[in-house]
């Protein structure tokens, strides 16, 4: 498994770099993991210590998706060292909340240019090697991306075109046999969301609106990821998965007076 991830130095990317390591070294493959972040820090170096401490191969790239010359750069350094690549996961993102309307250009601008133009640039440059490997590909979007989220700034609207984005590549790649699908966070305790989880009152709430009553884990975003990419979903693409433990699906529980699971 030779992959590229980007945002891949902390949280949903760093479990994600290292859960695909993991698999591809339980089916007897040795790993190539591009672990990419906006730059080089004691964690990022902690993952490809990680995967190599598994007996794969990492390699630490840094550049800021939001330059246009950046995502070509990362993965023509990933194929300069691996030869090749089999799975592109572009799960880099930003996130700044504020009303549409108060908005700057730039906000507005700063927020599609990482979040959605990034990925694009890193999908057209993946594109020829995911083509010669009949590969796959991985975008993180958000379940901010399926529902509106008042407050969320250009957040919401950015991550909604990115799963636009990786549905329509899934078509256009599909007859090269190329597979593209987005896995959707709900809640999720990363080190972006961290200031949220402090507060032991606003995780208790968050919980209790929870079908399945907990926070999710960087991992259970991860282990969606590596199946997505993986063999055993060969028959997968153009999906958009939403991995938050139902809360989605649960709004019409929460209108008062209509029947309960729950005794």
């Amino acid at each position: 498994m030779k992959a590229l991830v980007s945002g891949g130095s902390s949280g949903i990317g760093a479990a994600a770099s290292l859960r695909l390591a993991e698999a591809s070294l339980a089916r007897g493959e040795q790993p190539m993991i591009a672990v990419c972040g906006h730059t080089i820090t004691p964690g990022h170096k902690e993952v490809v210590s990680s995967i190599q401490a598994m007996g794969g191969t990492a390699i630490a790239l840094a550049g800021d998706l939001g330059d246009p010359a950046v995502p070509g750069q990362l993965v023509g350094e990933a194929i300069a060292e691996f030869g090749g690549l089999d799975a592109l996961v572009a799960n880099a993102g930003i996130a700044s909340p504020g009303a549409i309307c108060d908005l700057s250009v730039d906000d507005w601008d700063e927020m599609f240019s990482v979040n959605l133009r990034g990925a694009w640039f890193l999908a057209k440059a993946s594109y020829p090697h995911l083509r010669e490997s009949h590969g796959s590909a991985c975008f993180t979007s958000s379940m901010s991306g399926q529902l509106p989220h008042a407050g969320s700034g250009a957040y919401s609207p950015s991550k909604a075109a990115l799963t636009m984005l990786a549905q329509t590549l899934a078509l256009e790649w599909a007859p090269d046999g190329i597979r593209v699908n987005v896995v959707s966070p709900g809640m999720t305790r990363t080190p972006m969301t961290e200031k949220m989880y402090i507060d032991a009152d606003t995780k208790r709430a968050r919980e209790a609106i929870i079908p399945l009553s907990r926070i999710g884990d960087p991992m259970d975003i991860a282990n969606v990821i590596e199946f997505l990419v993986s063999p055993l979903s060969s028959y997968v693409t153009g999906q958009d998965i939403c991995v938050d433990g139902g809360f989605s699906k649960s709004i019409l529980s929460h209108i008062p007076g209509r029947p309960s699971s729950r005794a």
